[in-house]
């Protein structure tokens, strides 16, 4: 049995509360939000304490893991801030918005000897692994194109729930928020970003960054990729998918959350395939089914030391891949990876 606690109680919070009652092995010990409110209110129907400052309850209950679930922006600092005093950090996506902040965040958790974790939830959709699977059988071939695709819907009244929202200092817009996972699973699944070239709008709410983007990636393998990211559907969310097409064969795994397989076509059959092609049930809401899975690969992983899928220089891959698409957007260049950014405002304001 391992403690937990989470350091932010808005959104977020609920999905991961609802998921560590599931998971016999953890125990959720305290919570804690800058807004007393919020945190008791998350606490006290579980019957644990609840604190206004994240060192303070780290230094108190003494927890295995925290898990930080606070605004965006604040991702690295409360993470280097409690680094030194737990030995286990996990960040919710994305882990900083700036690399620097990434890099820094790294380095004080391998400074203290502490395990990081990002969470990217939809690398452990069923759909998601059985589309790895296949990428490491080399079912695929060469791979041709990978394209994701978000059409979400969030309104003013989201955008309002809190003042951090949608601000470059503190959040970013559609390509750091909602279609962070997406652009992860295209690097995981295709590898490695050669250059992007991107444009993104703001279309219909009041924000600083943006709710609509649309960019084109090359990959190093040759393969190429479409981003295609909105959170102005209206009236409601369409879907959150994912396509990667290869020479032997093409995938596309749908759904609100890339949740459940549309297509499963190879030139070359697999006893897997009829299990592959089987409906995904749909997940009561855009977070998915992973959540649970990622805790639970998290603890395999403390178990028996070997190292996460989903760590910092994980998390790290996806966030250059999204400062590069600022980058073009805002200067009008293709901009090629590794790069240093110039013209980004995202984490900076």
């Amino acid at each position: 049995m391992r403690t937990i606690a989470l350091v932010g109680c808005g959104r977020i919070s609920r999905r991961h509360v609802q998921v560590l009652t599931q998971i016999p092995e953890l125990r959720l010990v305290a919570v804690c939000d800058l807004v007393e409110a919020r945190a008791r209110e998350t606490a006290e129907p579980l019957g644990i304490p609840h604190y206004t400052d994240a060192l303070e309850m780290v230094k108190r209950e003494k927890p295995d893991v925290v898990s930080i679930l606070t605004d965006s922006g604040s991702h690295p600092d409360v993470g280097r801030l409690l680094a030194p005093h737990v030995p286990v950090v996990v960040v919710e996506k994305p882990m900083a918005l700036t690399l620097e902040d990434a890099d820094r965040l790294i380095e004080t958790c391998e400074t203290h000897g502490t395990r990081l974790f990002v969470v990217k939830q939809n690398r452990f959709n069923p759909a998601i692994q059985q589309l790895r699977r296949a990428v490491d059988q080399g079912r695929f071939g060469k791979m041709v194109l990978g394209t994701v695709r978000i059409r979400w819907s969030r309104g003013q009244d989201y955008y309002d729930q809190a003042a951090w929202r949608g601000t470059w200092k503190l959040d970013g817009g559609v390509f750091t928020n909602q279609a962070s996972h997406h652009i992860d699973l295209l690097q995981w699944l295709l590898g490695p970003v050669e250059s992007v070239k991107s444009y993104i709008s703001t279309r219909l709410v009041d924000i600083e960054a943006e709710d609509t983007g649309v960019a084109v990636l090359k990959f190093t393998s040759g393969a190429l990729g479409v981003v295609e990211a909105t959170t102005a559907t209206r009236p409601k969310d369409l879907e959150g998918s994912i396509s990667v097409l290869g020479e032997k064969g093409s995938v596309v795994v749908g759904g609100f959350s890339v949740n459940r397989m549309v297509t499963w076509n190879f030139t070359e059959p697999s006893p897997e395939d009829d299990e592959a092609q089987k409906s995904i049930t749909d997940p009561p809401n855009v977070y998915g089914f992973g959540h649970k899975p990622f805790y639970e690969d998290m603890l395999t992983c403390l178990e028996s030391g070997r190292r996460s899928m989903l760590d910092g220089l994980e998390g790290r891959k996806s966030l250059e891949i999204i400062n590069a698409l600022y980058e073009s957007a805002f200067t009008g260049k293709e901009v090629h990876l590794h790069y240093v950014p110039q013209s980004v405002p995202l984490g900076r304001g």
